[in-house]
């Protein structure tokens, strides 16, 4: 026999001829380490040796055949754990929607056992509300090679539903037969969450549109995001607002404020309560009071500002006519003597620092009271009106009118000069002004019902003057030594200014 017929005997020699010549190798390597054995004749010795490497060779082979097989029982292993035990449900449909193929998760998904599904119609699991949903949706799969989703409900054995989303696309085995495969999804949990969350936004949308509270929310640079519908109010469409520079309609005295205090919000989280003013498109003035917050991202950084306001317009304005009826004259509108008491003390205090003199006038209107008698309050009360705004115009700003009462009032100028005969000087210039403007005629136009009368009428004042640098008399006292030189002007004859120096 020659080595070319033995040869031709091997297995999977002609298979694969560089796995069959690493075995040879590997054989004839083997035996070369065995002991040689005592064979007489030269063909013999070449045939046992040809059958020695075979057998080596072969059982190498069915070492290799164990390792493959031990191998692709892990793989197969592997798979099945991969498959049933995967995150997702896996189903193979046939072309009628019948269950060919499904994991445990996918049964466990159906609220099945794996043999209760095997050839069932898929269709049969999906709840009632679903179901044309779904035969569209399987159609359209079979027409297509792309995937194609789906979000549709399945009742299970105990009734409860499960939400899954459906990826699946279709495949064409051996050119013949038609196949589906089907991921499923359990998205219970995403549309739990999405029901809640889109309850919690209905909750706010109600909210937000029902409160007459103005609720904003702005990026880290103050632009508009949202507007409240309340904001119609105040700007028209809330929608008009987005992108727009929230700072843009605030009162430029109050604009670097309000942006301070924004900015500070951002650096801190912390809102703080400010009030400013809006400049309306109208020109008119509304008062407003904002508090801000910090919406924060996943990771603890602002990312948005939600600005609480309310218009205070209302109540400031209600606050300004306390203030007026407790220190103004509703008459006159000038301050009254609450209001007076504290500019003299602090007058005294100011020219006790400085050094510099100040001066007290009391009035008191000769003549007024036969106005009253003949044609009445309202008469009287258009002469007092008309003596205060002449007053007013014969001193500075920031000198003081009051009226005490009645027909009385008190003039105070301060910040007059260090030289008491300078001051005294200037004073008296001022008092003659008064003097002189108020003995000129007035004329006063009363309404009687639809008809108007003029009434031609001259009144003149007795003024006390009293000057004081310090605190030697108390602010009382000045008034009762201003006072009692005005009626010395009045005894005196009237119509006169007259000086008590102290």
């Amino acid at each position: 026999m020659s080595n070319r017929s033995a040869d031709s005997d091997l297995p999977d020699k002609g298979a694969d001829p560089q796995l069959a010549g690493s075995l040879r190798a590997a054989a004839e390597n083997h035996l070369a380490q065995l002991p040689p054995a005592d064979i007489s004749s030269r063909p013999t010795e070449e045939i046992i040796r040809e059958l020695q490497v075979c057998q080596i060779e072969l059982g190498m082979q069915y070492q290799e055949l164990q390792r493959a097989q031990r191998m692709m029982q892990e793989l197969r292993e592997r798979y099945t754990d991969f498959y049933d035990l995967a995150p997702v449900g896996y189903v193979t449909l046939g072309s009628d929607a019948r269950i060919g193929e499904i994991n445990l998760t996918g049964a466990m998904l159906l609220g099945k056992t794996r043999s209760q599904l095997l050839h069932k119609q898929f269709a049969v699991f999906v709840a009632p509300e679903d179901s044309g949903h779904w035969g569209q949706y399987f159609t359209r799969v079979l027409q297509q090679d792309d995937k194609l989703t789906c979000e549709l409900a399945v009742m299970r054995k105990d009734n409860t539903r499960c939400q899954l989303r459906l990826d699946s696309q279709r495949l064409v085995k051996d050119n013949k037969s038609t196949v589906v495969r089907v991921v499923l999804t359990d998205i219970s949990e995403n549309k739990r969450f999405e029901e809640e969350l889109r309850e919690q936004e209905e909750f706010y949308r109600m909210i937000t549109e029902n409160v007459d509270d103005f609720i904003a929310v702005l990026d880290l640079d103050g632009r508009r995001l949202y507007n409240s519908p309340s904001y119609a109010r105040l700007f028209g469409d809330p929608e008009s607002l987005k992108g727009t520079d929230s700072f843009a309609e605030i009162h430029p005295d109050d604009r670097e404020h309000v942006r301070q205090v924004f900015m500070e919000t951002v650096k801190t989280g912390i809102g703080l309560r400010i009030e400013y003013r809006f400049a309306m498109p109208d020109g008119s003035i509304r008062h407003m009071e904002s508090c801000g917050g910090v919406i924060r991202n996943s990771l603890g950084r602002p990312s948005r500002v939600v600005v609480v306001s309310r218009d205070i317009t209302e109540r400031i304005r209600a606050e300004d006519q306390i203030r007026n009826l407790a220190f103004y004259d509703s008459l006159t509108k000038l301050p009254n003597r609450r209001m007076f008491d504290d500019r003299l003390n602090q007058a005294m205090a100011a020219s006790n620092r400085s050094g510099r003199y100040a001066a007290l006038m009391f009035l008191d209107m000769d003549n007024f009271k036969p106005l009253n008698d003949q044609y009445g309050h309202s008469a009287g009360d258009l002469l007092l009106k008309e003596v205060s705004h002449r007053i007013t115009c014969c001193v500075r700003e920031m000198d003081t009118v009051s009226r005490f009462g009645g027909d009385e009032f008190v003039v105070m100028l301060t910040e007059l000069d260090t030289d008491k005969e300078s001051s005294i000087a200037q004073t008296g210039i001022v008092a003659e002004k008064i003097r002189a403007i108020l003995a000129k005629p007035y004329k006063l136009v009363l309404q009687e019902g639809d008809a108007k009368k003029t009434i031609k009428y001259r009144c003149s004042a007795s003024i006390g003057v009293v000057m004081f640098i310090d605190h030697k008399y108390r602010a009382a006292d000045l008034l009762k030594r201003a006072d009692m030189v005005m009626y010395q002007a009045k005894e005196g004859g009237r119509n006169q200014v007259r000086f008590l120096g102290v």
